[in-house]
C-alpha cells in the first residue's frame, strides 16, 4: 500500500510538472492608486449619424481586466469599461471554430461568414458589400485607423476584396479607388515605388487624388487636408519617437470626418494587443491595451459632445488563452498564464455607447454586429453580394 501511495504521489507530480510546462506564465504588476471613473449614462434613443466601430484584435475579458489592474488598478476602471451596454460575441469562421483576423473582420464589414483568411468576400469569393463601402454610396464619410500596416487584414477587410490576407499589394491598390477620406496606420513598403514588387508608385498616384501623404506625427498634427493618407512605418507601427499614438490619429481624423454634415464611419484597431498575445508577452500588452484605451478616451469625449455618434468596441478573437491565475504576495502582482501562441474560440466582449447602444446587449454572433450597425446607420441592410 505505502509503494503505491508512494508511486500515486510521484505520478501526480510529475503530470503536475507537465501541465506547467505546457504554460506560459509571467507576472503583472498591479496599480497602487486606483484611476476611479464613473460608468457612462445610458443615452436616450436617438437616430445614429455616425458610427464609430473600435476593434481591439485579439482582446478579450483577461486582457481587458489585466490591463485594468496594471493601468487603473484593483478599483479602478479603463475607459472602455465605462461604456454602459455589454454583450457577448462568438467568433467562428465558416470553416474554423477558431477565427482568424481576416474572417473576423469580414464579419464585421460585410455581415457574413467567411473562411480564415479571406478579405471583403465569401466562402465561394465572391466580393461582398461592407459598411464603410455602403456608407460612402451614401455620402458619408469614411476612415481606417490601425496600428499595424493599414493593409493589415482587419482594416483591409473594410475597403477590399481579395482572397488572401498576404496579397497586400492588391489590398493597397485596392484602396485606391474606395473613397476613404482617411487612412491612417503603418505600411509604407505597401505603397512606395520601390519597395513594391510591381514598381507601381501608389503614394503617386494617392496624392493625384488629392490625398495628402502624412509619413509622421508632427506632419499629422499640421495636416489641413480632408483626404489623409499616414503611413507612419514601413510596416506596422514601431512605437519608435515620431510616430503618432492611436489617440492623436484619432483626434485628427475626428477632425476631417465630422465636417461631413452627412455623417461618417471611422473603424479604429487596436492591432497589437494581438501581436502581444501570440508573444505571449505581458509587458508589450499592458502597451498596447494603454494606448488603445487612451483612443477610447478621444473617442467617448467626442460621442459625448456630439450626442449622434454610435461607439462599439468589440475583438475579432482572443489570442494566448490568457489567463490570471494567482495573486503574489499581497496583491502587488499577479501571475499570468498562456495556454497558446495563437488564437482561441473564447467569446469576446462587445461595449456600446450612444444612441441605440442597448442593441448590442446579450450573446451575438460577430455578423450581428456589421448587419445591425450598417441598419442602425441608415446605408442598407448587409450582406449584400457585388
Amino acid at each position: 500500500m505505502k509503494k503505491f501511495l508512494a508511486f500515486l504521489l510521484i505520478t501526480i507530480s510529475f503530470t503536475a510538472t507537465q501541465e506547467s510546462e505546457d504554460y506560459k506564465i509571467e507576472k503583472i504588476e498591479v496599480a497602487k492608486e486606483n484611476a476611479t471613473k464613473e460608468i457612462l449614462p445610458v443615452v436616450k434613443e436617438s437616430n445614429v449619424k455616425n458610427v464609430i466601430l473600435m476593434i481591439g484584435d485579439g482582446t478579450g475579458l483577461a486582457q481587458i481586466s489585466s490591463g485594468q489592474l496594471a493601468i487603473a488598478g484593483p478599483d479602478g476602471l479603463l475607459h472602455m469599461q465605462t461604456m454602459p451596454v455589454t454583450g457577448i460575441v462568438k467568433t467562428h469562421s465558416s470553416d474554423n471554430l477558431i477565427t482568424d483576423s481576416a474572417a473576423g473582420a469580414t464579419a464585421y464589414s460585410c455581415g457574413l461568414k467567411t473562411y480564415n483568411g479571406a478579405i471583403g468576400v465569401t466562402p465561394d469569393s465572391l466580393s461582398c458589400k461592407t459598411i464603410l463601402e455602403l456608407a460612402e454610396e451614401n455620402g458619408l464619410s469614411t476612415g481606417l485607423i490601425s496600428t499595424s500596416s493599414i493593409t493589415h487584414a482587419t482594416p483591409a477587410s473594410f475597403a477590399s476584396h481579395v482572397v488572401q490576407r498576404s496579397m497586400q499589394e492588391e489590398i493597397a491598390a485596392d484602396f485606391l479607388d474606395s473613397g476613404v477620406e482617411v487612412f491612417l496606420g503603418g505600411g509604407v513598403k505597401w505603397f512606395a515605388e520601390d519597395q513594391r514588387t510591381d514598381s507601381l508608385n501608389l503614394i503617386g498616384q494617392f496624392e493625384e487624388k488629392g490625398y495628402e501623404i502624412i509619413l509622421s506625427g508632427e506632419q499629422l498634427i499640421n495636416s489641413s487636408s480632408d483626404k489623409l493618407l499616414g503611413l507612419f512605418a514601413e510596416d506596422g507601427l514601431e512605437r519608435k519617437e515620431g510616430e503618432p499614438s492611436s489617440k492623436m490619429m484619432v483626434k485628427n481624423a475626428l477632425g476631417v470626418l465630422n465636417t461631413n454634415d452627412e455623417g461618417f464611419f471611422l473603424m479604429i484597431e487596436g492591432s497589437q494587443i494581438d501581436w502581444a498575445g501570440h508573444g505571449n508577452n505581458v509587458d508589450y500588452l499592458k502597451q498596447e491595451v494603454q494606448d488603445f484605451d487612451e483612443a477610447v478616451e478621444a473617442v467617448l469625449e467626442f460621442a459625448r459632445q456630439d450626442g449622434e455618434t454610435l461607439v462599439v468596441l468589440t475583438a475579432d478573437h482572443e489570442t494566448g488563452g490568457m489567463t490570471m491565475q494567482r495573486q503574489i504576495a499581497e496583491g502587488d502582482s499577479l501571475e499570468i498564464f498562456w495556454t497558446t501562441d495563437y488564437h482561441t474560440g473564447i467569446p469576446v466582449p462587445l461595449m456600446a455607447y450612444g444612441p441605440q447602444a442597448t442593441e448590442f446587449m446579450g450573446w451575438r454572433d460577430n455578423t450581428y454586429v456589421g448587419i445591425k450597425l450598417a441598419e442602425l446607420l441608415g446605408v442598407g441592410e448587409l450582406p449584400i453580394l457585388h
